[in-house]
Formats: C-alpha cells, sequence, structure tokens
C-alpha cells in the first residue's frame, strides 16, 4: 500500500494528537506512528491507551525518523516545541500543525526551520470541549474540513498533507494564512470569546446565586458553558495570537449588538423578526451541509463539540 507519509510523529498527545494517532491506526494511514508528550502522566495514559507504535520521552529521540511531524501542542508553545528537535530533522521531512490560528504560527515557526525543511500549516476544525488522550477518538475528523495554508498548493508537499488529512476522513480546503484566520475569529474564535465572556457574566452577578444559574440553566446557556469548558490555555493563545482578526469581528458583532439593544429599548418587533428570521437560515445551512453533530448520516461516531485545535 503506498502512503503519503510512512512514519509520522505526532507532538502533543491532547485531543487532537490522540485523535490523530487513534484514526492512523485505525484506517491504516501510516506504517509507524509516533507519539510524544512533554507530561509523563500523559505519556503513561497513551502507552496504556496503546494508540501508537511508539511512545517517545521525547521528540529529539525519534524525529529523524519522520517524514510527517504535527505539532499538536497549543499554538504559544509551537515554535518551543519545534526548537527542541529541529536540529535533527532530515531534509525530505515536512513539518506541519493543527492550531486554529495560521498567521502567528508560520511566523514564530518559519526562522526555526533548518535548510530544505518545509512547514504546511493544517487546522482540522473538529474537536469537543474535552482534553487529554483519553478524549480522542477515531472519527473525530470524519467529514470535517482540514484547512491547509501553503504557499503553493500544488506542491508535491502540499498535495501529500492533503491526502494524509483526507485518509483521516477530512475534506480539505486550501486557504491563505490571514484569510484562515478571519474566517476562524469570526466562526469559532468570537463564539468562544462570547461564551467565555457570557459564563462569567451569569456566574459574577450578585442578584443571581451561581446555584440557580446551575440549576435552571437552558438549553441555550448549557451550550454556551460547553464551549466555555474548552482548554484556556490552548484559548489564550488563539486570543493573543490571533488579536487583529478577533478585535476586526468583534467590533463588529457589538456594533450589531448595540443595534439589537436599540430595537428591544424601543419595542421594534418588526426590525428583531427580520434580524431573527436571517440569522435562523444561517442554522438551516450548517446542517444541510453535515457540519452540525445533529445531522444525519453524520459519519462512522456520533460527533459532538466545537472547535478544539
Amino acid at each position: 500500500m503506498e502512503r503519503a507519509f510512512e512514519t509520522v510523529l505526532v507532538v502533543g498527545g491532547g485531543l487532537i494528537g490522540s485523535s490523530i494517532a487513534r484514526a492512523c491506526k485505525a484506517y491504516n494511514v501510516v506504517g509507524k506512528l509516533i507519539i510524544t508528550d512533554t507530561n509523563p502522566d500523559v505519556r503513561a495514559s497513551l502507552s496504556a491507551l496503546d494508540i501508537a507504535d511508539e511512545v517517545a520521552s521525547s521528540a529529539h529521540g525519534v524525529a529523524a525518523q519522520a517524514d510527517l511531524v504535527i505539532l499538536a501542542v497549543p499554538p504559544g508553545a509551537m515554535a518551543t516545541a519545534l526548537s527542541g528537535f529541529a536540529d535533527v530533522l532530515t531534509p525530505s521531512c515536512l513539518i506541519t500543525d493543527v492550531g486554529s490560528i495560521k498567521a502567528s504560527i508560520i511566523k514564530d515557526i518559519t526562522p526555526l526551520l533548518p535548510k530544505n525543511v518545509e512547514f504546511i500549516g493544517a487546522h482540522p476544525i473538529a474537536g469537543t470541549e474535552n482534553s487529554g488522550p483519553e478524549a480522542g477518538f477515531a472519527s473525530l475528523f470524519d467529514k470535517r474540513w482540514c484547512i491547509l495554508t501553503p504557499e503553493d498548493e500544488t506542491s508535491t508537499s502540499a498535495q501529500k498533507l492533503k491526502e494524509f488529512w483526507e485518509a483521516l476522513g477530512s475534506q480539505v480546503a486550501f486557504m491563505d494564512a490571514k484569510r484562515h484566520d478571519l474566517v476562524l475569529a469570526t466562526t469559532s474564535h468570537l463564539p468562544h470569546l462570547i461564551a467565555y465572556a457570557l459564563v462569567g457574566t451569569a456566574t459574577d452577578m450578585e442578584t443571581v446565586t451561581r446555584n440557580e444559574v446551575v440549576k435552571y440553566s437552558a438549553g441555550g446557556f448549557r451550550d454556551f458553558t460547553r464551549i466555555a469548558a474548552s482548554d484556556p490555555v490552548m484559548w489564550r493563545d488563539v486570543f493573543l495570537g490571533n488579536s487583529e482578526a478577533v478585535l476586526e469581528v468583534l467590533g463588529r458583532y457589538i456594533e450589531d449588538l448595540t443595534a439589537l439593544k436599540k430595537s428591544i429599548r424601543w419595542g421594534e418587533g418588526d426590525v428583531l423578526l427580520k434580524e431573527f428570521t436571517k440569522t435562523r437560515t444561517i442554522r438551516e445551512r450548517i446542517i444541510d451541509a453535515g457540519q452540525d453533530s445533529a445531522a444525519p448520516n453524520f459519519g462512522r461516531d456520533h460527533l459532538e463539540g466545537e472547535d478544539e485545535s
């Protein structure tokens, strides 16, 4: 069987990293899958789960074997992670990542690349609010988009990486890194920021007790708490690394929210109805596109959750 990559090293054994390992093994995508993590407890869990051919104590000792290295750590840790083994990489090796921001990661990683070693950014738009190696599952990427940001999408390395992600079940799209960051600021980053803010507001209100917030949570608020339960370290890195795009979209959102506030204050029911009807169609289009866990015939397993990479 001809594969896009024979030996893959996954650096980071959390939700995304462990799911990549599971998918590679379940679908026979690579010849050898190595995974590593700086946390010894995570490495112990990875060994017990038996989802990789080798669980390495450090990337430096095994990176020379790999023809694909996947950085599956928080965005702020990617440059540090790569610097720990960049000196042993072979010229034929391709470096990629799974971060939900692209421009700042490319900026941080490019100066660290050895001669003739290429980096192509990748973002699998998949995940749950859970984290850690036990949270992963092989079908996480089924029918989910994975965005690649190569300089040349027709290059051999870009096409090989596309083939790899398609073998994991993803739909692959190519996109400019800055365009990716603006799109994801709109569809993922801002919703997470709103969720963190709303849950914080609800739990800090002096006139409503935290017990009441928990006891009487309606479905909409429960969805916000699920999103706000996402990995705080990763999301700190996302907002700092994609601040320009997030602030641009946040400014637009505040303007729209202010307009809705005005309509509520002045009893403009027709304006509210028009706006709510317009936004409802977006939900219908997401379901029709199969990008919702409630959609029928969704994949090998049922998926839940928001983007967590």
